[in-house]
């Protein structure tokens, strides 16, 4: 499968772990604010590199990482995901994948198999305001919600997780999110930061007294809510 960026090191993607990421090409979602927009728009034309490389690489570096990440894109979308795992698993490392949450087919196939040690799902909205700020404007909320009630069902640690632009979400968003992800395990506003990179530049973040808001907003439901990205 076609591998287009590999992070080599990395403390960020896979808390509490020193791990490495491997970036797969390809979204069916053109969220605006997306920051990976040459994977999203035009995965083709993406640097590709060879995934026996990149397994090199893991091998050379057991006893130092201790995961891997799966990120994209949406790495769901490419069905040799599984081959893919299954190579690293043989390595010893665990894996978290991340994910939109729009294939729980694919999702649930993972956990059950028991290939995936941690999932972070981005939730990109409130339900009513979802199908715009994922950039879908058909987009079916069927099995977003299918994945989220799987991942809260306890199969696996999980976390949920919701880039906050100011331009497209709301305090009303929040105390809807909040209802719809009642007594979830964990859940993150990562505040937004704008790049050349995203698909459509231009966008800005709350001040941290506003995203301190929200997270009272949603602690009246979720038990632990937090902010990443902001000093």
């Amino acid at each position: 499968m076609p591998i287009n960026g590999f992070n080599k090191t990395t403390l960020l993607d896979y808390p509490g772990k020193i791990a490495a990421t491997i970036f797969l090409g390809s979204c069916n979602f053109r969220c605006p604010f997306c920051h990976n927009s040459g994977l999203v728009l035009s995965p083709g034309e993406q640097p590709v590199i060879p995934t026996e490389d990149v397994l090199k690489v893991l091998k050379k570096r057991q006893g130092i990482l201790e995961g891997v990440c799966i990120t994209g894109g949406e790495p769901t979308l490419d069905k040799d995901i599984f081959c893919l795992i299954d190579k690293i698993k043989e390595l010893g490392y665990p894996v978290k994948l991340d994910t939109n949450g729009s294939h729980p087919w694919i999702l649930k196939k993972l956990i059950n198999n028991k290939m995936i040690d941690m999932v972070a799902m981005d939730i990109k909205s409130s339900k009513e305001s979802y199908a715009r700020v994922a950039g879908s404007k058909h987009l079916d909320l069927k099995p977003i919600c299918e994945s989220v009630d799987f991942l809260m069902s306890g199969s696996v640690p999980y976390e949920f997780r919701t880039t906050v632009v100011r331009e497209l979400h709301t305090q009303e968003d929040f105390r809807s999110i909040g209802n719809w992800l009642a007594g979830c395990r964990a859940y993150y506003l990562q505040a937004y930061k704008d790049s050349p990179e995203v698909i459509r530049p231009g966008f800005s973040s709350y001040s941290k007294r506003d995203l301190d808001y929200f997270c009272l907003i949603l602690s009246r439901t979720i038990p632990a809510v937090y902010i990443r990205g902001i000093d």
